[in-house]
């Protein structure tokens, strides 16, 4: 599919909120086919998302280090987690251990989702993922892993505001981009 047609049908998605508030742009190089070209998400004129830059507005995690030792990601850590570390070392750990253990754990995994998620952001993995987008049904993308399904879910009207509103929790492990288009589109 070229990209205008694709961008008449995402933007044919959009929320009538953010209707000429979010656009899709992409720069293709004519005389360059080897070059994927620069796709990008524009709110309010303003590139917020750039797909093969890592200096925008939005923080990127260049390590795991960064996402475990950030003071903003609370990851909780229930009963089960502690119980599942209790098995694992046979009961011969202290009990105030065991949590930290376990939030270690758990902020090891949460770090390495993260990674993966901002990982290989490209016009050509856009294409992909935003025709993958159009061809799958809105819940897949929402518990989608992957960073663009979510935005592009986010932004979609047929996301209706109640249900934005019952996302808060599972939008607290999402990347920073993903929690900047929820805050968007409760907002709007």
């Amino acid at each position: 599919m070229s990209w205008s047609k694709l961008k008449q049908q995402l933007e044919g998605f959009l929320s009538p909120a953010l209707n000429n508030r979010v656009e899709y742009r992409a720069q293709g190089y004519r005389y360059l086919p080897d070059k994927s070209g620069v796709c990008y998400i524009m709110v309010d004129k303003k590139n917020i998302l750039n797909m093969n830059n890592k200096t925008n507005a939005i923080r990127w995690y260049q390590t795991e280090l960064e996402i475990k030792n950030d003071p903003d990601i609370q990851i909780p850590i229930g009963n089960e987690d502690i119980e599942a570390i209790r098995k694992n070392t046979k009961g011969t750990v202290p009990e105030d251990r065991l949590i930290v253990m376990a939030r270690s754990r758990k902020r090891t995994a949460h770090a390495k989702a993260l990674l993966s998620a901002q990982d290989s952001l490209s016009k050509s993995n856009f294409i992909v993922v935003a025709n993958k987008y159009l061809s799958s049904s809105i819940e897949e993308s929402i518990e989608s892993d992957d960073m663009i399904l979510n935005i592009l879910a986010l932004v979609d009207r047929r996301v209706g505001k109640k249900r934005v509103l019952n996302m808060t929790g599972q939008m607290k492990f999402k990347h920073p981009i993903v929690q900047y288009f929820y805050e968007l589109r409760r907002s709007a």
